[in-house]
């Protein structure tokens, strides 16, 4: 079993930023791949970012590429998501992944953990 438990989201203006962090646990968590994703009220939980169980390579979401940058440690077995130049469509509940491989985790349905989400809220 692999625990994830974000923390870092709150309420910012847009154009500020925010850092999300995900601390994993469990015997085997250092050996997937890790992302995130989030979801906005009515709309499904799409992709965001994910990033390699070396850290060594990423991929983002065209709506966020050039603003968030995702980042691991490995050491501390944490995950990271710096959130630059944020804007209202940003808000939504952020929620940490785990799952075989970065490139599968571009899909929801690869992810075999969830944390439990964290809100961001972006104001105009």
């Amino acid at each position: 079993q692999v625990q994830l438990v974000e923390s870092g989201g709150g309420l910012v203006q847009a154009g500020g930023s925010l850092r999300l962090s995900c601390a994993a646990s469990g015997r085997t968590s250092r050996s997937y791949a890790m992302g995130w994703f989030r979801q906005a009220p009515g709309k499904e939980r799409e992709f965001v970012s994910a990033i390699t169980r070396g850290g060594t390579s990423t991929y983002y979401a065209d709506s966020v590429l050039g603003r968030f940058t995702i980042s691991r440690d490995v050491a501390k077995n944490t995950v990271d998501l710096q959130m630059n130049s944020l804007k209202p469509e940003d808000t939504a509940v952020y929620y940490c992944a785990a799952g075989g491989s970065a490139l599968q985790l571009k899909s929801r349905y690869e992810a075999a953990y969830w944390g439990q989400g964290t809100q961001v809220t972006v104001s105009s």
